[in-house]
């Protein structure tokens, strides 16, 4: 059972996010610069540092500080830090299709989505395809396959909040990538990029750590496997054959 300033700390660093992201996405509505480039580094790290009070698996910590690498890169215009920024985006996709693999269970049949996923990154990449520069054409494509696997798996895996994350994940990175290949952009695109990346990581992570918190029993969160390794010693005797339920 989690103490009072547990609980304390996390509702803190939940408002700590909030507020930082409601500056973000403010600064990038009224053009505002500097407010962009300092609060967005934030964002991912106190995402992260929320997620470990609430004893959430190191996989998911993993995924958004590999999300805030990328958020710090991408402050950058220059072709490479864009591809060292979408490289550490898709380490962080790894670090989530990892994450539900080991700890997720099928929610939703992924005959149904799998097709629908598939469709819409074929429609995306072909359509991309030709007005991306030369050089980010197969690192895009190569990148958009690794995004929209780990959209349906969030929710094959997770259900229907963390599945909304990797939608909401999925529609960020391709107004990115329509920018990228000038197309026609919406005002301010750069704010609804913002919108929609923060929903989608607080989605990610709000419905994973809620998925293990409802778990019955010790394996609820890593962060009470952990704390149940620590406190409760190891029994000396041999268990009997068939002493335990399968």
């Amino acid at each position: 059972m989690r103490t009072p300033s547990a609980h304390g700390t996390r509702h803190a660093l939940l408002a700590v996010f909030a507020l930082t992201a409601a500056v973000d996405l403010t600064s990038l509505a009224v053009g505002l610069a500097p407010g962009h480039t300092v609060a967005k580094p934030l964002l991912m790290p106190l995402l992260a540092a929320y997620c470990v009070a609430s004893g959430a698996p190191r996989l998911l910590v993993g995924a958004l500080l590999c999300g805030w690498g990328g958020d710090v890169l991408l402050l950058s215009d220059a072709e490479s830090a864009f591809l060292a920024g979408m490289a550490s985006f898709a380490a962080g996709h790894v670090c989530y299709l990892a994450l539900f693999r080991a700890y997720g269970s099928p929610r939703a049949r992924v005959g149904l989505l799998a097709p629908a996923y598939a469709t819409a990154l074929l429609v995306t990449v072909v359509a991309l395809w030709p007005d991306l520069p030369a050089g980010l054409r197969v690192p895009v494509a190569g990148y958009s396959v690794l995004l929209t696997t780990m959209a349906c798996a969030s929710a094959v895996r997770f259900g229907a909040l963390t599945g909304v994350g990797g939608a909401l994940f999925l529609l960020s990175d391709t107004l990115i990538a329509t920018g990228v290949a000038h197309w026609p952009q919406p005002p301010r695109p750069d704010f609804w990029i913002m919108l929609t990346y923060v929903a989608a990581q607080f989605l990610l992570a709000g419905g994973t750590t809620r998925a293990l918190a409802a778990r019955p029993g010790p394996m609820a969160t890593y962060g009470e496997v952990r704390s149940t390794e620590r406190t409760t010693p190891r029994s000396t005797k041999r268990p009997t054959p068939r002493s335990t339920t399968p």
